[in-house]
C-alpha cells in the first residue's frame, strides 16, 4: 500500500466522523486544545502529517461529536469531562453511547498531546522510583507497555494509571475507553487506532510502540505524577 493511498484511506476516515475544515467543531461547551507544539515536533517518530490528522481532524472529530451530544442538555453537561466519563449513567440514553465514545476520545487525545513533544531518554525523579517500585524496572516497564500495547485487538489504548498514593498499574483499554470512566487516573498512555501510526508504519505496530518512547516528554509526566498525588490531575 503505497503512502499516498494511505493517507487517502486515513483522510476518508476523518470524514466520516463528521467533521470538515482543519480544527472545526460545533459550538458547545467542549472544545479541541491546541497541539502544544508544532506538527513535525515529534519527527521523524511521527510524521508531521499524521499529527495534523490526528489532532486536527481525529480528535477534531470526537469534540464535534460530543458537542452535538451535549445539544440534548441537562446538568451533567456543566461537569467536568472526568466526573462525566465516571458516571456515564447520569447521561441521558438516548446520547450515552455517543458521550461515551467521543468524550473519550476527547479526554484519551488530551492526555496524549500533552505527554508527547519530548525527547525521550529516561524518567527521572518520583516517577523514575515508582516506576522501579511497581515494575521492576523503566525497561520492564517499557516491555510491558508494548506487548499490551500489541496485543489490543483492533482499536484501543495502553495506559499507565496512577492513584493518589502514586502506585502505578498497566492497562488497556478498547476503541476510545478510558479508566476515568472506572475512576482512576491516567499517567500516561498510547494510542494505537492505525490512525496514530499507518501513514509511516502501515501495519507494523510493533514498530511504532518501540520508536514512541522516542518524543515522550518525561518532564510533563512527572508533573502529572505529583499532580496525581495531590490530587489535581483531572484528564
Amino acid at each position: 500500500m503505497t503512502a499516498q493511498i494511505t493517507r487517502q484511506m486515513l483522510q476518508a476516515g476523518a470524514a466520516m466522523l463528521g467533521i470538515g475544515s482543519i480544527g472545526e467543531t460545533a459550538h458547545g461547551p467542549f472544545t479541541l486544545p491546541a497541539l502544544p507544539y508544532a506538527y513535525d515536533k515529534n519527527e521523524p517518530t511521527i510524521d508531521a502529517h499524521t499529527m495534523r490528522l490526528h489532532h486536527d481532524k481525529h480528535h477534531a472529530a470526537y469534540v464535534n461529536n460530543l458537542n452535538q451530544a451535549a445539544a440534548v442538555g441537562g446538568g451533567w453537561v456543566k461537569k467536568p469531562l472526568q466526573d462525566i466519563l465516571a458516571n456515564l449513567a447520569a447521561v441521558p440514553e438516548s446520547v450515552r453511547g455517543a458521550v461515551r465514545n467521543n468524550g473519550g476520545g476527547h479526554a484519551n487525545h488530551t492526555m496524549f498531546w500533552q505527554i508527547m513533544g519530548g525527547s525521550g531518554g529516561r524518567p527521572q525523579g518520583d516517577v523514575a522510583a515508582a516506576i522501579g517500585r511497581d515494575f521492576g524496572s523503566f525497561e520492564a516497564l517499557q516491555d510491558t507497555f508494548n506487548n499490551a500495547g500489541l496485543k489490543v485487538f483492533g482499536s484501543g489504548w495502553v495506559f499507565v494509571t496512577v492513584d493518589k498514593a502514586g502506585k502505578l498499574a498497566l492497562t488497556t483499554r478498547p476503541n476510545q475507553d478510558t479508566p476515568l470512566m472506572d475512576g482512576e487516573r491516567v499517567l500516561f498512555g498510547n494510542d494505537v487506532w492505525e490512525h496514530a501510526y499507518y501513514i509511516k508504519y502501515e501495519n507494523r505496530r510493533a514498530e511504532y510502540l518501540k520508536a514512541w518512547w522516542n518524543v515522550v516528554d518525561w518532564g510533563k509526566i512527572g508533573a502529572r505524577y505529583a499532580a496525581a498525588k495531590a490530587g489535581t490531575l483531572t484528564l
